[in-house]
């Protein structure tokens, strides 16, 4: 997505308008996906025959229009001021920011493996931060990814007692329907959707191959492998986005920084092989475009 991004950005179009776009026509898609699966199993969208709660339902577009709008946009503005390999490695803190929060919120307890893993992903950070290289370092763009990763953390932890009895493909349509109405309402004030047609070919690319295949594919693994090794299998994705950037944009990172994106991905591997409850990939996360 971060790829995607870039060259959204080359064909002339803005975060906000990207964004409005991206997430309308995501929203179309998951809501066809949803009839679908409703003509199929006779029931509102759940395989498992629920339908959520008028509360339910709101609180997740509440959850798409502030939380995942904010992350989303954070991350997107981010990419306008630094690589796309930098703010993929910068956004993986977040697995780290979860479990403080957990912490502090007293859903999870402090243990020596956990304590470890938390102190190799800020170590992680701060070799990607202090590494220098040709990563194009920026202070915004650096603050941005940081602030994109911090929102996905609480917009996750907000998340978890909220969508519990909502199944994943449906809690995507919520929060990609709220996420379009937030970027929808400020690009209309702020007179920022403007499109270029060159630009709708990485807006569908965005939509479809980084927003709804992830969803969909990430629930089908999860069922097949279980969610601690679903969770495992997708820190593969920011060593994807890195090697992309690299092959692609020329871009590089430094001995430093390159040994910090291991140590973030260690310790979010380390975190999910001791069971985390806080790092597992609840229904919220599903609702990831993946972020990074």
């Amino acid at each position: 997505m971060a790829i995607f991004a870039k060259e959204a950005y080359g064909a002339g179009l803005g975060v906000t308008a990207l964004l409005a776009a991206r997430f309308v026509l995501a929203a179309s898609l998951l809501w066809a996906i949803v009839a679908v699966r409703a003509r199929i199993c006779g029931r509102a969208g759940a395989p498992r025959g629920e339908r959520p709660a008028r509360r339910a339902a709101l609180a997740c577009l509440g959850l798409g229009a502030i939380g995942y709008a904010a992350q989303a946009g954070l991350f997107f503005s981010a990419l306008r001021h630094i690589d796309a390999s930098l703010t993929s490695l910068l956004l993986y803190t977040y697995p780290a920011l979860v479990f403080c929060g957990a912490v502090a919120l007293r859903r999870e307890h402090v243990t020596p493996w956990k304590a470890g893993a938390l102190a190799l992903a800020s170590a992680g950070a701060a070799l990607v931060l202090l590494g220098g290289g040709s990563g194009g370092l920026e202070a915004t763009g650096v603050v941005l990814a940081l602030a994109a990763g911090a929102a996905y953390a609480v917009y996750i932890l907000v998340a978890e007692g909220v969508v519990r009895r909502v199944d994943p493909i449906l809690l995507g349509a919520f929060v990609a329907t709220g996420a379009a109405a937030t970027f929808l309402v400020a690009g209309a004030a702020g007179g920022a959707l403007h499109f270029t047609a060159a630009g709708w070919l990485w807006i569908v690319a965005i939509a479809t191959l980084s927003t709804v295949l992830p969803i969909v594919t990430f629930m089908q693994g999860m069922q097949r492998v279980g969610a601690a090794t679903a969770s495992i299998v997708s820190t593969f994705e920011p060593v994807v986005t890195v090697c992309l950037a690299v092959a692609l944009y020329g871009e590089s990172l430094g001995p430093l920084q390159g040994l910090g994106g291991v140590l973030v991905l260690a310790a979010v591997v380390a975190l999910q092989l001791r069971g985390a409850r806080a790092l597992a990939p609840s229904r919220a996360a599903l609702a990831h475009e993946s972020v990074g």
